[in-house]
Parts: C-alpha cells; structure tokens; sequence
C-alpha cells in the first residue's frame, strides 16, 4: 500500500481547474500504482497508471541514448485525435498524467503541470517498497 502525503485532491482539482479540457489527473508511483487521482473513471486511471509505469521506462531508456543526457525522463507528451497525453516526473519515484481534449492549451498543460510539481514535489513522492510494503 503507498501512503499518501496528506489528501491531494485539492491539488489536483486546482490542475484542472487552472486548464479547460483537461479530463483526467493521476498520480502514480514508478512501479505503476495510482496514489491519487482528479476527474474520470477510477478504472482509467489505474489502467492509466499501469501503462505510464511502461512508458516512463521506455522514454528513460530514449533518454539515455541522448548525448548529454542525464537519462531521466521529465516530460513525455503524446498527441492523437482527439487530444493529449500528458506524463512528468513529479518528485522522488512518482509521476503525474494528464488527460487533456483536443482543444486543450497544450503549452498551458505542460507549464501547470511543471508549476504543481516545483510547488509540491515533496507531496508527489512514492516512498520505495520492499517486500510488497510502502517504504
């Protein structure tokens, strides 16, 4: 189980609140978890969850072939029909995911998102688990 640090639905809820478009917020640990979530189906966001922890894998591993690179994923953005994907390292083994329509400011996304996490990075950590328990 990952202990959350306190209850971030409100800011989460002021992410949302802040971009018009955006549909879905998760919190998730390294490993795929979700520690917290704003807006749509709770089965999306663990679905959600479950694949960033693949994708941020994949995007370190891109990473790393970069020259000067520290080989640490910071932004992932995806863009299809219909909309966005967002997913940011968020603090110390977590990550925050956005789900944002098509008509979404996708600058606006990615500069809120970085403004939460520099503000509140510390409540955004997943603590590492060791014999299936929060750390």
């Amino acid at each position: 189980m990952i202990q959350q640090r306190g209850n971030m639905d409100w800011m989460l809820k002021e992410l949302a609140d802040d971009v018009p478009d955006i549909h879905q917020i998760v919190v998730l640990s390294a490993d795929g978890l979700r520690i917290a979530r704003h807006g749509g189906d709770p089965d999306v966001a663990d679905r959600l969850a479950a694949a960033c922890a693949g994708l941020q894998s994949l995007a370190a591993a891109v990473a790393s072939e970069i020259p000067y690179s520290d080989g640490v994923m910071r932004l992932v953005v995806i863009e299809v029909t219909g909309g966005f994907f967002y997913l940011m390292a968020a603090g110390t083994g977590a990550y925050l995911a956005v789900l944002a329509g098509e008509t979404v400011d996708a600058g606006l996304v990615g500069s809120r998102m970085r403004d939460m996490v520099v503000r509140i990075g510390a409540h955004l950590t997943s603590p590492p688990r060791h014999d299936g328990q929060a750390g």
